[in-house]
């Protein structure tokens, strides 16, 4: 029997920050809370990450979650993005830590890969394949939330609990044939026939 654990994922910002907390295993994961932190960006930022700490780490008592999942930032054409994003992941990786939670990072990429089966899916197919995957009726909104889940989801899936991970679209033929199941969008990969040239 797969062994149940909870996971909070993270998906970093300081204006607005995903957070999403689900229990495994994999096979039957299903959502225990979600929410988008905001800080007001007319405030000092050091209050602005202090404030984000204070949040994540009421969350982190609240739910006592086994692990703590968040997006790894590589690279992005704004700088000023990157910086805050940074940051805020810094923030949530001390939260995670003060509270002697362990800690997991995927890339973008990562969480693709695991939720949608292809590294190259845009954010609406991940955020419906999350929602598929958590038995929601809709994806799950703002997109700040529904990236947080995507990357707990990750995380579930690279522990070998049940949720496929790589490419293998056949793995996911219980979902996608679900005629309640619309996936849009994605790039097809390069040795599927129908592959954009």
């Amino acid at each position: 029997m797969a062994k149940r654990q909870r996971v909070l994922g993270i998906d970093p910002g300081i204006t607005r920050c995903g957070v999403g907390v689900i229990d495994g295993p994999g096979h039957r994961p299903h959502v225990v809370a979600a929410e988008c932190l905001r800080t007001p960006s007319d405030r000092p930022l050091a209050l602005r990450l202090r404030d984000l700490q204070d949040r994540l780490e009421a969350l982190i008592g609240e739910h006592q979650p086994d692990v703590v999942a968040c997006e790894r930032v590589l690279f992005s054409n704004n700088v000023r993005t990157a910086m805050a994003t940074g940051q805020a992941a810094g923030v949530a990786l001390v939260a995670a830590a003060r509270a002697g939670v362990e800690v997991a990072e995927y890339s973008p990429t990562d969480v693709k890969l695991t939720v949608a089966g292809h590294g190259g899916a845009d954010k609406h197919a991940v955020a419906r394949m999350t929602a598929a995957q958590l038995r929601l009726d809709a994806p799950p909104t703002p997109a700040d939330v529904a990236d947080a889940l995507a990357v707990a989801l990750c995380h579930l899936g690279r522990q070998g609990s049940g949720v496929p991970a790589g490419r293998g679209a056949g793995d996911w033929s219980a979902v996608l044939d679900n005629p309640h199941v619309k996936i849009a969008g994605g790039t097809a990969p390069a040795s599927d026939p129908g592959a954009r040239q």
